[in-house]
């Protein structure tokens, strides 16, 4: 009994010696385990009677027991004490300033574009896409300019082959619209995206831009509901108190066809040097769908009418914001980006 209590005394004292998992797996090791001071205290039962072996091995049973009961509260205590050192190491200091979220620069070319789009689909018009890699056929052809035809010279084309191209006006997506919709007669379309024409890169002229083209369809469309139109886009885009003239000019797609010019948000019309001291901007081309244009898309250019506008988006974006280099948008300098971040 004495070598009993002995075994326990030194198990508890192990025990809660042990102050890290390493030294307190040694412990049970060495008392509890199969091999253990414990288990070979059982080995002495050969050598008592059976009365002294009964009350030996309820003993043993005890003090195993007891030491597991013990191994596991301090278990418990260690793993805490562990968990609480990983704790206090990984604690956040909470007066450290946060990450930075920045909402991503919406570009200035998407912020006009956009707000023409807005302009346009609350007055009812559907946005609508088309291919950038173009045929022949809805570029040039349905657009009244066949083989051959000297405007084909002034647009300056990227081709593919001989029937594929980079697209060179949305007049494209234009032609598509009218060809999928001749059968209700009625359309109302706008036409972004890109396009691109063999130009020199430089201050006012890129290979690559962005036009907006509008399309309107229908019985009894005429110049005035264009002239209309187009008031409303400039004051939109350049503020309410402006005005626009229409001067003739010459599309293939339109007859009659004009330029629009708006007169200039800088010095109200008076003349400075932004419009040339003529107190106008030209801003667009626009004018009446060509009969011809109708009746090859299948309307029946009898019974209605319509009109189409085209403006350039970076020629927009730098009148409106008084820039003086169209390759400001496309070098990707963020201190330019971030004038016009609406977040900021």
């Amino acid at each position: 009994m004495e070598a009993l209590k002995k075994v326990l005394e030194a198990g508890l004292k192990a025990i809660q010696e042990a102050e890290d998992l390493p030294l307190l797996n040694e412990v049970r090791n060495e008392f509890l385990s199969k091999r253990g001071k414990v288990a070979s205290l059982m080995s002495q039962l050969r050598e008592l009677s059976p009365e002294q072996k009964r009350e030996f091995g309820q003993q043993v049973n005890r003090i195993k027991v007891e030491l597991q009961q013990a191994f596991e509260a301090q278990l418990s205590n260690v793993e805490a004490a562990v968990l609480k050192l990983k704790l206090e190491s990984e604690k956040l200091n909470l007066e450290l300033p946060g990450v930075d979220f920045r909402v991503p620069l919406r570009h200035p070319l998407t912020i006009v574009q956009e707000e023409i789009e807005d302009h346009f689909m609350a007055m009812g018009y559907e946005v609508i896409e088309g291919p950038e890699v173009e045929l022949d056929f809805y570029n040039f052809e349905r657009a009244n300019i066949p083989a051959n035809h000297p405007a084909r010279d002034m647009q300056d084309t990227f081709y593919i082959d001989e029937s594929l191209l980079l697209r060179t006006h949305t007049t494209a997506i234009q032609t598509r619209a009218l060809e999928a919709n001749a059968h209700k007669e009625t359309l109302k379309v706008i036409c972004p995206g890109k396009v691109y024409r063999k130009d020199d890169d430089d201050a006012t002229h890129s290979h690559q831009f962005v036009q907006v083209e509008g399309l309107v369809v229908g019985h009894g469309v005429n110049l005035a509901n264009l002239k209309h139109t187009l008031l409303s886009l400039a004051q939109a885009m350049f503020g309410a108190d402006r005005n626009i003239r229409l001067r003739p000019s010459y599309f293939q797609f339109t007859e009659p066809s004009v330029e629009v010019d708006v007169s200039c948000h800088v010095c109200d019309g008076a003349g400075c040097h932004v419009c040339k001291q003529t107190g106008w901007i030209e801003i667009l081309g626009a004018g009446m769908v060509h009969p011809h244009v109708l009746e090859m898309a299948g309307f029946d250019s009898e019974a209605v009418s319509g009109f189409a506008f085209g403006c350039g988006v970076e020629r927009i974006a730098m009148l409106k914001y008084n820039l003086d280099d169209i390759r400001h948008f496309y070098q990707n300098d963020s201190k330019f980006l971030k004038q016009f971040n609406r977040f900021e």
